[in-house]
């Protein structure tokens, strides 16, 4: 249904635009036709979009076309569509609020990973209260309000948010003088913002809200509290059936609960907020996963290194991480003495701290990276290219400041221990070993049963200039890392822009059990801390040369790691990495000796055993350490005692009887050194 010059203008003369379809095919429409007419005439009226690419741009679907073009429909199952689908269930949230709050404030609300927020200025609300705003927003919805973009002058742009600080601060940080900007309107209400958006609220029937947080203005703790509102939306019921579906998983799968239950870490508040306590189970979980890393570090040629928790703000200003990351940095030390020596000559704590920052005064600082204590080690001896390539791996606690809004269980914390390696390299051994450490990386995904991941390859963004060292060797270290990713048998994609300033990276993206997505595993190129230090090796020409780092961890870190596992898993560990990996329980006294000896055969092979020989009944028993989810609990009364032999129960509820003793230490000594994904010794009842 291509529409002529004479549908569009009754005859009239008017030009024409070809028109580039998503197969090739190129067809010739009328100047002024819209984005969105255009996808209907390609697709029919059912064709699942919500927006367009006009040339590669994201664009409304009442975009007009003055010019040939390419156009492809942003479908709204796609990535980019429940993107745009978010953001604009984002500004119905804040439409419904206004109608229902009216002296609310508006400020900001983006599309997140598994949702939106919108933060606003007003009196506090409880959760019970999203119940009447969702209703608002499916009101909305159901209206069906056309969305519309709207362009406007500086000028107008402040006399239409005069009322709303917020929204005068972003123009006053965000435009340059004179320039304009769009808002998008829905109905009476209006936001500002680029867009794009859904034609209209019928696309956004679908949502739900989640929860009421507070947070800070612009995350600032000096700035004004405000009250966040979550929530989710997709493109059809079935697809919010599902998400829902999955948020009920992950609230069972909540490490911060599981973890307490558990009995695996615990964070104190006299202690401090995003600091963990590793309990002795906890403990068992980590020292497990170091000793199961440590194995593959070894056979790969790493050198083990310790470094301390601290050093010197020199150090940190020659590789860069100070001042110029010391917002999400731990405050400097400062001396005793020169303390006291200031404070007498009445020195101000802002003077103090553009004196660390000139670097007039020396100071020292929780470490925030591993990397400059390597370099120190690099740097202690004089290398050769036969020293090359130089593996230097810790398993070493840094420390970071996150904002107490943002800190969560396990998975983002203010001290954590990385699986951190540096590899020393020169520029032909990159390939080589960039491979080497996607190697480890695969090893522990494919023993941990994470087999669904994907990968990134993180490159220069060609438009900016921030990027350091020549374009030559970035060429062939983006060329490594494509050649490794290639040969992962995985998918992977390529994105400008998300290389680090020093060098190219490859990321690893693992989808657990419920579907959510988890960046853990990371390589990374790194022609810039060489450089910083003036590292060097003497080549086999007998000349200096500049070494290649290259930044490895594969867990990324054990507190994010474990609490991740946690919830992978439900708390249902491998038997070779379950704290207590066979529970004993005893039907009576008379079978207490007989479970000692049973323990004691079992500890001989440094299997890890809790018996509860106490007086409850055995049922109680099994209710009891059920909870705990163990391996396996074993269960022992006279005909055990007698033949010499246990009684299996798996976490599933199967049983298995008569198993002789000797047999049971065999199987479960071998599905531990063999690392067996799942406990595997009772077979599933039918």
């Amino acid at each position: 249904m291509k529409k002529t010059v004479d549908q569009w203008l009754g005859g009239e003369s008017m030009s024409m635009v070809n028109v580039t379809l998503p197969d090739g095919t190129v067809n010739e429409y009328a100047e002024g036709i819209t984005a969105g007419e255009v996808v209907i005439d390609a697709l029919g009226k059912k064709h699942g979009c919500l927006a367009a690419r006009i040339n590669g741009v994201e664009r409304d679907f009442s975009a007009s076309l003055h010019s040939d073009c390419s156009v492809e429909g942003i479908l709204a199952s796609s990535d980019e569509g429940i993107h745009i689908l978010r953001h604009s269930a984002a500004h119905l949230l804040a439409q419904a609020v206004m109608e229902i709050y009216p002296d609310a404030k508006p400020t900001i609300g983006p599309a997140i990973d598994r949702g939106f927020y919108y933060d606003f200025a007003m009196e506090p609300i409880a959760a019970s209260d999203l119940k009447a705003i969702e209703k608002k927003m499916h009101e909305l919805a159901r209206r069906n309000i056309q969305v519309e973009r709207v362009e406007l002058e500086e000028e107008e742009l402040r006399d239409h948010f005069k009322s709303n600080k917020y929204k005068i601060e972003i123009i006053d940080d965000k435009l340059e003088d004179g320039d304009g900007s769009t808002i998008y309107k829905q109905g009476e209400w209006y936001d500002l913002c680029l867009g794009p958006h859904v034609p209209s609220t019928a696309k956004l029937m679908f949502s739900r809200l989640t929860s009421v947080s507070s947070a800070y203005w612009r995350g600032d703790q000096s700035r004004e509290q405000l009250v966040r509102i979550y929530g989710i939306v997709e493109p059809t019921k079935d697809a919010l059936k599902a998400t829902l579906n999955r948020m009920e998983q992950a609230k069972l799968r909540d490490h911060r609960k599981l973890g307490k239950d558990l009995q695996l870490f615990h964070v104190d508040e006299e202690v401090g907020q995003g600091l963990i306590l590793w309990t002795p189970r906890g403990a068992i979980l980590r020292q497990e996963l170091q000793n199961f890393i440590s194995y593959h570090l070894r056979r790969q040629g790493y050198d083990q290194v310790f470094t301390p928790h601290i050093g010197k703000l020199d150090l940190y200003r020659t590789s860069g991480h100070f001042p110029y990351y010391q917002e999400s940095q731990y405050p400097p030390l400062v001396e005793r003495d020169l303390m006291k020596k200031l404070a007498d000559e009445g020195c101000s704590c802002s003077e103090l701290s553009n004196m660390m920052s000139t670097g007039d005064i020396d100071g020292y600082m929780l470490k925030p990276m591993n990397c400059p204590h390597h370099v120190k080690i690099y740097a202690s001896q004089a290398r050769s290219y036969r020293d090359l390539p130089l593996r230097l791996a810790e398993f070493g606690t840094v420390y970071r400041w996150e904002q107490s809004g943002e800190i969560s269980g396990m998975t983002r914390v203010r001290g954590f221990t990385q699986d951190d390696a540096h590899l020393f390299v020169t520029e032909d051994q990159i390939g080589d070993e960039v491979m080497g450490c996607i190697e480890l990386v695969q090893t522990i995904f494919d023993v941990l049963g994470m087999h669904d991941y994907r990968v990134r390859v993180g490159l220069r963004d060609p438009n900016s200039d921030k990027y350091v060292g020549d374009s030559e060797r970035w060429d062939r270290a983006e060329e490594a890392c494509r050649a490794a990713a290639a040969k992962l048998g995985v998918n992977w994609s390529e994105e400008e822009g998300e290389a680090a300033f020093y060098g190219p990276k490859i990321d690893f993206v693992v989808k657990d059990v419920i579907g959510r997505e988890w960046q853990l595993g990371t390589v990374q190129v790194d022609y810039n801390l060489p450089e910083r230090f003036d590292l060097w090796y003497k080549g086999n020409d007998g000349e200096n040369h500049r070494p290649v780092m290259i930044h490895r961890a594969p867990f990324g870190s054990l507190e994010r790691f474990c609490g991740v596992l946690i919830e992978h898993f439900a708390g249902k560990f491998p038997t070779w990495l379950s704290p207590t990996q066979c529970h004993i329980l005893t039907i009576s006294e008379k079978h207490k000796g007989y479970a000692a000896e049973v323990a004691e055969k079992l500890r001989e092979q440094n299997v890890r055993v809790k018996i509860d020989d106490g007086d409850d009944t055995i049922g109680k028993k099994i209710r009891t350490h059920r909870k705990m989810r163990p391996a396996y609990m074993m269960i022992l009364g006279d005909g055990e005692m007698n033949n010499n032999c246990v009684s299996l129960r798996s976490r599933t509820g199967s049983q298995i009887s008569d198993l002789p003793l000797e047999q049971f230490v065999e199987n479960i000594v071998n599905e531990i050194r063999e690392k067996v994904a799942e406990p595997s010794l009772v077979p599933d009842s039918e």
